[in-house]
């Protein structure tokens, strides 16, 4: 079984998939890709890739809210960015929100995110 989550809170889904699934009766949560855009506005927060983290963060954490977890019980995260230059800006501000019982990672230059934004970060969490 398997049940859908969503939130007002973070950003809707921009094409057909869900924010989340909860799996295996609730204990895994697989958190689609989060970028950058304001959950009332729909509008992309920040420029720089840093500040563009902040943001694909909060939103993260909003969908893992609606599924009843939080940040430290992400197992892994896959974190795709349009250029690997910007990895230790990224990594600083990862730092500053995974900071106890860190997941296993992935990251991942790719050549083009929806709505150009420079920052996308998936996650798998258990409850």
């Amino acid at each position: 079984m398997k049940e859908i989550i969503n939130t007002e809170n973070a950003p809707a889904a921009v094409g057909p998939y869900s924010q989340a699934v909860k799996a295996q009766g609730g204990a895994m949560i697989f958190c689609s890709g989060q970028i950058p855009l304001d959950p009332k506005t729909g509008e992309i927060v920040g420029e720089t890739a840093p500040e563009q983290a902040e943001q694909v963060i909060a939103n993260l954490k909003a969908v893992l809210a609606e599924a009843g977890a939080d940040l430290t019980k992400v197992v892994k995260t896959t974190v795709y960015l349009v250029d690997m230059n910007d990895f230790a800006a990224v990594n600083e501000v990862y730092a500053k929100h995974f900071t106890t019982d860190l997941p296993a990672r992935a990251a991942i230059e790719i050549s083009r995110l929806p709505k150009d934004v420079r920052v996308e970060i998936e996650a798998i969490a258990v409850i």
